[in-house]
């Protein structure tokens, strides 16, 4: 089984390593050549206005987008969060536009106001989930097909909608690796199809 990691910016390398850990291939996606053969795909944080113009430039929108209407699993993560997303917020940047879902950027201020918690999320179990938000941004609605996994302070902040993860927080940061493993098994399901 091999997962794409879209490689514009942000946490690859952080990323690539928790799946390592957990036995998985990775490839690197900086063109369309680089999705061939992938069963999944993890959109990092970043900044989400650049990593969308740079979507269009690399041809990666379209076929990224198309690959999570037929069925791959995409699991963005902070700015992945923002770029799944139908709604975002006052503004009409590039998207893939996946979630029914409306996203407010930057929702927590501005880097200073970044912060750390543990967060119970009943999907990973009964031990708390060390979550790191930079700049996050958190989903404000969804409409009713949207699981919603992690609320706090009225804020979602980790949903799913079928094939489609999004974490408002760095899983990655941290050594926890099971929400990894929770999308790897939209993967391994993919993978078999």
């Amino acid at each position: 089984m091999k997962v794409g990691i879209l490689a514009l910016q942000g946490a690859v390398r952080e990323h690539r390593h928790i799946l390592h850990t957990l036995g998985v291939e990775t490839v690197d996606v900086l063109s369309s050549c680089d999705l061939d053969g992938i069963c999944g795909l993890i959109l990092p944080g970043g900044e989400s206005t650049t990593m969308g113009k740079l979507l269009v430039r690399y041809g990666l929108l379209d076929p990224i987008a198309e690959l999570g209407r037929r069925g791959m699993p995409v699991f963005g993560t902070c700015t992945g969060l923002i770029l799944l997303s139908k709604h975002i917020n006052h503004s009409d940047q590039y998207r893939l536009g996946l979630m029914d879902t409306f996203v407010e950027r930057n929702a927590f201020g501005r880097q200073l106001a970044s912060f750390e918690a543990d967060m119970y999320i009943p999907v990973l179990g009964k031990t708390p989930f060390h979550t790191v938000f930079i700049r996050a941004p958190y989903i404000e609605k969804a409409d009713s097909n949207v699981n919603i996994l992690l609320r706090y302070d009225n804020r979602i902040l980790f949903a799913e909608q079928d094939n489609f993860l999004a974490a408002a927080f760095h899983p990655e940061l941290t050594d926890d690796t099971r929400i990894h493993a929770y999308f790897l098994e939209k993967a391994a399901a993919f993978h078999k199809i």
